[in-house]
């Protein structure tokens, strides 16, 4: 993007919508399996529509979990959304599993031996990308999208806005001046709502969301803040569209503002180097934000199927860097290990840490006590200046 004064936006989708259902019951059945097996090696995904559910993957586990536990898990995924209508209702679901064992070709590529360290799970190119538009060091039409709907989610859950419903999407355009935003031009939020809310009232209620989370000044004129502009939107949620794991690979990312490989997270145990791998570049790329030698920062890692080390890593300063780019791409990898097994080891993976990372993006959140969000740290932000002197 060459130009400095332009207009970026970028949209996400709430929990309840059709492909988030799917990926936070993959999720979460990955979750039940590496409670009981933190070496588990899980690819789950969904199919849902109306009232049904297909769950499909493979699976290689210590301990294995009855069909039965499985469907559970996905039911209360879903009743922990709030989905309980006639077209798509936690308890009304017929669930269809076809999960089965890991291929053996992929468990030999994986699997450590005594002449070989754990391989990544699969070919690919992987993404991280920090910078300063936000205190998050997330870009800021994605952060704000994202944080519209956690504000009006947890009205619902918390009851103050009854009338809404689990489906949702949200857009926000900012414009910027110079690289750097400086207002919204256009909002855009569509939410199911109960048929007992008029289109006015409904706007209402939205607006105060949106206020709350765009900065002071930063809201869009009256003309260009759209709530649910199409009108009804009662049937919702995969009643109204069906869904698929993995559809939502920019939402879950960086909203467009940066490039992604092209994998999918959700379901993927910490061995699928597209989830961990990416988890570790956003990682390194946050670290270098937070330690002040550049202000943006996009890191590419990528890796060969059953190969422990990655084949080759690549770091954008964007023109931000106050440090040797070339000395920065040489020492990120010394400073951490990117071997599929100390990318777990190091962040923490081997844990039932990902139902939470469903939806509102898996990153630019706060890390949590028990380890989830841990590549949202930034400890390695002191080590990086003392390497470069600053003080």
């Amino acid at each position: 993007m060459t130009a400095r004064n332009y207009i970026f936006t970028s949209e996400s989708v709430a929990e309840g919508h059709p492909d988030k259902v799917c990926d936070r019951i993959s999720d979460a059945v990955l979750d039940a399996y590496l409670a009981v097996d933190p070496m588990a090696h899980v690819a789950c995904e969904c199919l849902a529509t109306t009232n049904r559910l297909v769950i499909a993957g493979e699976v290689r586990s210590a301990v294995p979990l009855a069909l039965a536990e499985v469907e559970n898990v996905a039911r209360m995924a879903v009743r922990g959304i709030g989905y309980e209508q006639d077209g798509f209702h936690w308890q009304k679901l017929k669930i269809e599993n076809l999960m089965h064992a890991q291929s053996a070709d992929i468990a030999i590529g994986v699997d450590a031996a005594a002449d070989k360290d754990e391989g990544a799970g699969d070919q690919g190119i992987m993404f991280g990308h920090a910078c300063r538009e936000t205190e998050a060091l997330m870009p800021a039409p994605i952060h704000y999208a994202h944080s519209i709907l956690e504000s009006l989610a947890r009205a619902r859950h918390e009851g103050s806005a009854p009338l809404l419903e689990p489906d949702a999407k949200s857009q926000v355009s900012l414009a910027y001046e110079n690289g750097k935003p400086v207002r919204a031009t256009a909002i855009v939020v569509s939410t199911q709502h109960s048929p007992d809310i008029s289109q006015e009232s409904l706007r209402e209620l939205v607006r105060p969301h949106v206020l709350r989370v765009l900065p002071a000044g930063w809201m869009c004129d009256e003309e260009h803040f759209y709530v649910n502009p199409t009108g009804r939107f009662v049937i919702g949620g995969p009643d109204g569209d069906t869904g698929l794991t993995g559809r939502k690979i920019i939402v879950d990312t960086y909203g467009g503002a940066a490039p992604h490989g092209g994998g999918a997270f959700s379901g993927k145990d910490p061995s699928k180097v597209d989830r961990s791998a990416c988890y570790m570049a956003r990682y390194l790329a946050k670290n270098v934000v937070a330690s002040g030698v550049a202000d943006r920062c996009t890191i590419q890692i990528a890796y060969a199927i059953g190969i422990a080390k990655p084949v080759a890593f690549y770091l954008d300063l964007h023109g931000t860097g106050r440090v040797d780019e070339e000395k920065l791409t040489r020492l990120l990898p010394e400073m951490v290990n990117l071997t599929p097994r100390s990318i777990r080891t190091h962040l923490g993976l081997a844990k039932p840490i990902y139902a939470r990372t469903a939806a509102y993006g898996h990153f630019g959140r706060s890390p949590d006590e028990d380890g989830g969000f841990s590549w949202e740290k930034t400890d390695l932000a002191a080590s990086l200046r003392k390497a470069f002197g600053e003080a």
